[in-house]
């Protein structure tokens, strides 16, 4: 049996998703587009900082969460530190039926090098 490695998963959820750049997610903020921010870092990751008004669900309690926090028909960008589990995340928000769901490319250090708002 051949098996998978944690890359090869996130690199099959990354063919499956879209992704958006730091600076055009920055610029839904400066437009003031209705756009949900999902961070799914751990807790002491969201502590440092974390870009605001976001919704904070750790990866490990995203399906048991998001249906209650984020409604099906949100513009969605999901982060995390280095976008490996944003991928995932938004794969798998995929599967349970989310429509406009995307993965910050380069995740929260990529968000903070183009100067977008950081709240905490």
């Amino acid at each position: 049996m051949t098996y998978k490695t944690g890359t090869d998963l996130v690199d099959e959820a990354r063919s499956r998703i879209r992704e958006i750049s730091a600076a055009d997610a920055k610029a839904m903020i400066d437009r003031g587009d209705a756009v949900t921010y999902l961070d799914v870092r751990e807790p002491n990751e969201w502590n440092l900082g974390h870009i605001p008004k976001a919704v904070h669900i750790p990866r490990g309690n995203l399906e048991s969460k998001v249906e209650a926090l984020v409604p099906r028909d949100a513009k969605v960008i999901v982060y995390c530190a280095r976008a490996n589990r944003s991928a995932l995340a938004a794969d798998t928000m995929q599967v349970m039926g989310y429509t406009d769901v995307m993965s910050l490319a380069g995740g929260w250090g990529d968000w903070v090098a183009a100067d977008g708002p950081v709240e905490g």
